[in-house]
């Protein structure tokens, strides 16, 4: 270890971001090659992600990537487990590159965009090595590619909150404040679809067999069941679907009136909503 210079080291560690002692131990396995000291420090980052693998990974941030004609966005969310390495420098760099790699490339899931190469490494080489650095579990929670006429970003304060707004029925019109809207009620509603054709049958079958047990278990007559029902699912569709909600910046309106309002026949294609939780 004695034939490992300082200079050694600190190039080491301005290569990697890896501690002193880290690269130290790491260039005098190595003999003093560098590739070899790179790929070691690599491996004990693939040791601490796994490690940690059982650890949950709550704290994080969201990262939007937009087209310069705003006609396509990509969404990633990167997780780790403080706050304190959410706001790191090299973790917000990460996640950053993450979303321009997933960006110039458009894979389709989030398994082969962990497979893009990003320089010599891959995505997922690279959180491994922050990993090994920083000694929490990192992770890409989720990945979002939308296209549309307009897609419009909204990320909360903080950046846990993201979300994406595919807008159609544009008309050449500027939409970007409409979709900001839209985003910010999406991010404080969390609505289940874009409307009742939208929501999933799964929830429909689900808030039937609810609303029926309670229709029964207020004594109402089973011949009246069905109808009570139907109803307390429109209701569910009003107060959950985004189009036929109310519109937070304005309770005279649903949202779909308010988009109608900023140009006729503009509304929601489809959104998505990512919380890092």
């Amino acid at each position: 270890m004695s034939a490992i210079s300082a200079q050694d080291v600190n190039k080491l560690r301005q290569m990697t971001g890896a501690g002193m002692m880290d690269c130290k131990k790491a260039l005098a396995e190595a003999e003093g090659d560098f590739d070899k000291a790179i790929e070691i420090l690599r491996k004990k980052g693939q040791k601490v992600s796994a490690s940690r693998s059982d650890r949950e990974a709550k704290e994080g941030s969201v990262f939007i990537k937009v087209s310069d004609d705003n006609k396509e966005a990509v969404l990633i969310a990167l997780n780790c487990e403080t706050d304190f390495v959410a706001k790191n420098e090299e973790f917000q760099n990460l996640g950053k590159l993450i979303a321009e790699t997933a960006f110039a490339n458009k894979p389709a899931t989030k398994e082969a965009l962990l497979g893009l190469s990003a320089g010599s490494l891959t995505l997922n080489d690279k959180i491994v090595e922050l990993v090994g650095k920083i000694g929490e579990k990192i992770e890409v929670s989720e990945y979002v590619h939308m296209k549309g006429e307009a897609v419009v970003p909204y990320i909360h304060a903080g950046s846990k909150l993201g979300v994406l707004v595919s807008l159609k029925g544009v008309n050449g019109k500027d939409v970007t404040e409409a979709g900001k809207d839209v985003g910010m009620q999406i991010a404080a509603m969390n609505p289940v679809a874009v409307d009742e054709k939208s929501v999933d049958q799964s929830i429909i079958e689900k808030e039937l067999e609810i609303a029926k047990a309670q229709i029964l278990a207020e004594g109402k007559p089973e011949n009246m069941v069905d109808k009570i029902a139907q109803g307390k699912l429109q209701k569910f569709f009003k107060e959950t679907t985004l189009l036929h909600q109310i519109f937070v910046k304005d309770n005279s309106k649903t949202v779909a009136q308010y988009l109608d309002s900023v140009t006729k026949g503009l509304t929601v294609a489809e959104f998505k909503r990512v919380a890092i939780a």
